[in-house]
């Protein structure tokens, strides 16, 4: 999953953008047995999408604590 964060991404997305390629890459080095032999990385992925749901999560709790 190459993601090329200046290519329409909005300025203040990119350091997660960033961030989010930097954890898929950890992922796949600490964990090679994880890739399939296509190339593809289910359990990374489902990593990646709980991170996405919990940071959607503390970002939802941290809006409403400030209303």
């Amino acid at each position: 999953m190459k993601i090329n964060a200046s290519e329409a991404v909005p300025e203040a997305v990119q350091p997660y953008v960033q961030l989010q390629q930097q954890i898929h890459e950890a992922l796949r080095r600490e964990h090679p047995e994880w890739i399939e032999p296509n190339g593809d990385c289910p359990i990374c992925k489902a990593y990646e999408s709980r991170l996405a749901e919990l940071l959607a999560l503390s970002s939802a709790t941290e809006h409403r604590s400030a209303a």
